[in-house]
């Protein structure tokens, strides 16, 4: 394995100017959206699609129409956030085993790479062992899975077990069982995007970052169901089925990559691939208890798959510790030489962090408005990241709600013009493609003046201060209730003003194509039932800046457990995958 050394970037493609954007206050107003469930939902589902008119009222009561008070006329429109940094040499990387740091090891935690290798290489259990254990586990595990090829797991489980008989092992995730989100292409596999519909590429082949999963050995076991078209950030899915959370099955898994953080917290998998389009991969990860890592804009290749948020959506891992998120996401960064952004990147090199640039950044106003059990634990982690050699300073963002506006709006655009047929679709996703239909071009036009405005005023901060991460709870929320309990779930629900408080810290690294990561901080009290709800702390990066989101990872993980291990421990219902495939 290599070892890690200096990174030293001489520069970036596409940076843009370093400008401080206006001074503003940050005024958190509630959405005003009606929420809608069951009969009225249905109802409203279908009468948007077929009455513009009050798609129109709808567009117009989301605030998508406030851009056009503000005086943005110096900004040019920036359709594309991809900053590429260049000058970094990679050619001594292997990209099939790079280095894998081993974190914190505690008895009440779940399976990681390291433990499904060290079983495969000791003997006790062989990959085909365990691809029959987790197949014979799917049945009670059903809303989690979307499409699997049993003979095709089988076979590369097979395939895997022969090369740790002769020795001739690919690396540490040989052998490992992986799943992906539905949202990228594998071969043989239908992909539904968690809908009625058959979204399937006509290429016939796998997404290049699953490819660079399976060239390393993985055994990817199947599909995994999300938020129908990735539009939501329940999970909530009343055609293919919602999963539960499983440290509270009252509480959602977030999504749309929901069934990506289900399998991880339940034990099924140590890893799975999510996306993140606003904060898909994040708030699963916060709320099932994970580590969930949003790469740069660009940084990893989907092709031949063709996302629906193009200008935001990006995919990438999630693990049940940092040592596994780290691993899979270098193996699924390695370029993609067909992809014209995924190229222009180098392998991902790991570096040490310098002292001098372990800068936290806080803008107070936008982190308080969290509630208040969220906070509490918020606020420990960062102490833990001041006796830690983090310097805590205070920054500010400007215009952030109509920031958040100017991403709702594009990548609600960005959707609904991929998807030309409603019918089958669920209510609430009738009403938001029909909203996002109605856009007109001026208002699109104003958002990305928008995102070049916060572009550049990220720009400004990050040379000001080099190596600044910024700092805020993964949600605001502690979780999702399912307040409508099992109607809810049958029928389907609609919540804009919860998913846009939900979405209160994660649109900004999609809407601007930064790096950015969640880890969990602690657990609070539910609302009903037992099991408490996770919470989550995220840092966002500067553009190809995850190696510093990985160090301030570790530190947090290192700080996690030992805060207290009860708190970090796995759900109840946790499977033990290891032990049923010895048996």
């Amino acid at each position: 394995m290599a070892a890690p050394r200096e990174l030293v970037k001489t520069g970036y493609y596409g940076y843009p100017e370093a400008k401080e954007g206006p001074s503003t206050v940050y005024n958190n107003h509630p959405a005003s959206n009606p929420a809608l469930r069951g009969l009225p939902l249905a109802v409203a589902g279908s009468a948007v699609a077929h009455l513009g008119f009050i798609s129109g009222f709808l567009w117009g009561n989301a605030g998508f129409n406030s851009l056009r008070k503000l005086d943005l006329d110096a900004y040019e429109p920036r359709y594309d956030p991809t900053v590429v940094p260049k000058g970094i040499d990679s050619s001594s990387i292997n990209p099939v085993d790079p280095p894998y740091k081993v974190g914190p090891r505690h008895a009440n935690r779940h399976y990681s790479i390291a433990d499904y290798h060290s079983a495969y290489e000791s003997g006790k259990t062989t990959p085909t062992a365990v691809a029959q254990a987790i197949l014979a586990l799917v049945p009670k595990h059903k809303e989690a899975f979307l499409d699997i090829v049993k003979d095709q797991v089988l076979a590369a489980a097979g395939e895997s077990t022969q090369r740790y008989k002769e020795r001739k092992v690919r690396g540490m995730l040989d052998g490992v069982p992986l799943g992906i989100k539905d949202e990228v292409d594998f071969k043989g596999h239908t992909k539904c995007l968690g809908s009625c519909k058959d979204y399937t590429s006509s290429h016939g082949l796998t997404s290049w970052c699953v490819r660079k999963w399976e060239d390393a050995g993985a055994v990817i076991v199947g599909k995994l169901n999300m938020h129908e078209l990735g539009l939501d950030t329940t999970n909530n899915n009343p055609i293919t089925g919602t999963p539960l959370n499983p440290h509270n099955p009252n509480y959602y898994t977030g999504g749309s990559s929901g069934a990506s953080a289900y399998t991880v917290a339940a034990g099924l998998f140590p890893v799975t691939l999510g996306a993140d389009g606003g904060g898909s991969i994040r708030i699963p990860s916060a709320y099932c208890g994970l580590y969930g890592l949003k790469p740069s804009h660009g940084r990893i290749s989907n092709s031949p798959t063709v996302g629906l948020a193009q200008s935001c959506g990006v995919t990438g891992p999630m693990a049940s510790n940092m040592a596994d998120l780290e691993y899979a996401y270098r193996i699924m960064a390695t370029p993609d030489p067909h992809d014209t952004l995924s190229s222009a990147f180098t392998y991902p090199v790991p570096r040490m962090i310098a002292e001098n640039e372990k800068i936290i950044g806080v803008y107070k106003p936008y982190f308080d408005v969290a509630e208040p059990a969220v906070l509490d634990a918020c606020h420990a982690a960062l102490s833990h990241y001041g006796a830690s050699g983090y310097r805590i300073i205070d920054v500010k963002l400007p215009y952030l709600p109509e920031g958040q506006t100017s991403h709702a709006m594009t990548i609600l655009s960005e959707i609904s013009s991929e998807i030309s047929d409603l019918s089958g679709l669920t209510p609430a996703n009738k009403i938001l493609i029909s909203v996002g239909k109605h856009t007109p071009a001026l208002d699109f036009l104003l958002a990305q003046r928008m995102r070049n405005l916060l572009m550049q005023h990220l720009a400004f901060l990050f040379k000001k201060y080099p190596g600044l991460l910024i700092v805020t709870p993964t949600t605001p929320n502690a979780g999702w209730h399912i307040s409508g309990g099992a109607a809810d779930l049958k029928h389907g629900v609609s919540d804009a003003n919860m998913s846009l408080k939900n979405m209160t810290y994660v649109w900004l690294a999609n809407f601007l194509g930064c790096p950015s990561i969640t880890i969990p901080v602690g657990r609070v009290a539910p609302r009903e039932g037992d099991g408490k709800v996770p919470i989550g702390l995220m840092a966002m990066g500067e553009w190809g800046g995850e190696e510093e989101l990985m160090e301030w990872g570790r530190v947090g993980e290192e700080w996690a457990w030992r805060a207290g291990e009860e708190k970090m421990a796995k759900p109840q219902n946790w499977v033990d995958v290891l032990e049923l495939a010895k048996s």
